[in-house]
């Protein structure tokens, strides 16, 4: 009796070097000055497929590099708001110190950053701005700058027939912070060249589907011959707006269509003709500079200010930003911007369909 007494008590003493031992780096890396700690990434949907094929293997890269000790508390809302404010619950009922929120809706997700800030976690906004919210830090592009550089792009491929060109307009979901800069920005461009805007559209869900929908309407109303160009805020629908065209008869080669988002199918319809152009966004950039600011708040550290010159309202107050710049791609610049970052590898875009587009266009020589 008296051993196993003895053994109990040796037992108990040895307990809290034991558990000590025992800790996950997770549990105990918590806030203050600890090694790691845990970061919530909130993606607001998949069917953009840069979402879960870049923006989070990249961040999650860039925060094991800076942090081995970090966990990443991953979540993709699927385009539902409801289900993105119950996924920022659990995480911060998990322990997250850091929040990094890609909203679904912006004007829903400030619920989600004044519950965070209950607890004492900062909020970084990623992608799209918050609204009328007590946001730490955004990271983003600037979305009136590409809209600007998409219409660009139609008017010098309309050239001389650009005053007096009808396009139909297939803009973002009015629930994301960038849709409106986006259009207003190609509004401006193409007012200034003369182009008439037939139709336009905003696209709940960046949906695809939806997109392919709207493009028939407009077919059906202005009729086969009553436009010139598709203004598309994003590659997913422009996949959508080109079904539709073909679908109508019409060669989309025929009917330049913009893009965004740098998607693979999308710079492989660029390569082949298909689509007039996409715009790069930065994405390891932007995905890499969340977490250079993230990692830091977790360990409870304050991020390097020089990160976030810039400084954007979002109706709370001036919130410190990132904006990255965007770039134009066609098919004359593919293999210098999204190859030669990185951001798509040369085997991946040029496979036996698109080959002989790959080569005259030199991708990967």
């Amino acid at each position: 009796m008296r051993i196993h007494i003895a053994v109990a008590a040796a037992l108990a003493a040895l307990a809290p070097v034991l558990a000590a031992c025992g800790s996950s780096s997770d549990e105990s890396s918590g806030g203050g000055g600890g090694k790691g700690g845990k970061i919530a990434l909130l993606l607001p949907e998949s069917k953009t497929t840069r979402y879960d094929q870049q923006d989070r293997p990249r961040f999650e890269k860039r925060v094991k590099e800076l942090c081995p000790d970090c966990k990443v508390i991953y979540s993709n809302a699927d385009q539902d708001a409801a289900k993105q404010q119950s996924q920022a619950e659990a995480a911060l009922t998990n322990g997250a110190k850091v929040m990094v929120l890609d909203a679904v809706d912006v004007a829903a997700a400030a619920n989600i950053v004044r519950r965070a800030k209950q607890s004492n976690v900062p909020v970084i906004s990623y992608g799209r701005l918050v609204a009328k919210a007590p946001l730490d830090y955004y990271v983003s592009i600037d979305p009136f700058r590409v809209g600007q550089q998409q219409a660009r792009s139609l008017v010098d491929k309309l050239g001389s027939k650009a005053k007096g060109a009808r396009v139909i307009m297939v803009n973002g979901a009015p629930t994301d912070s960038n849709a409106a800069p986006y259009k207003k920005g190609a509004e401006g461009v193409l007012r200034d060249a003369g182009v008439k805007i037939v139709k336009s559209y905003d696209t709940p869900d960046w949906s695809p589907d939806k997109a392919q929908s709207e493009t028939e309407q407009a077919i059906t109303s202005v009729g086969r011959n009553g436009f010139d160009a598709v203004y598309v805020a994003n590659d997913g629908m422009a996949t959508g707006a080109i079904a539709a065209m073909k679908g109508a008869g019409i060669d989309p080669a025929t009917r330049p269509v913009t893009g965004q988002d740098a998607e693979l199918a999308g710079v492989q319809r660029v390569l082949s003709g298909e689509q007039l152009m996409t715009v790069y966004q930065p994405i390891p950039k932007i995905a890499s500079t969340a977490a250079e600011l993230a990692v830091p708040l977790a360990r409870g550290e304050k991020p390097d200010a020089g990160l976030t010159k810039a400084r954007v309202d979002n109706g709370a107050g001036k919130v410190p930003s990132a904006l990255l710049d965007t770039i134009a791609v066609t098919k004359d610049n593919v293999d210098d911007t999204v190859i030669k970052d990185g951001f798509l590898k040369a085997d991946d875009v040029c496979t036996a369909r698109y080959k002989k587009a790959c080569e005259e266009a030199r991708v990967g020589a």
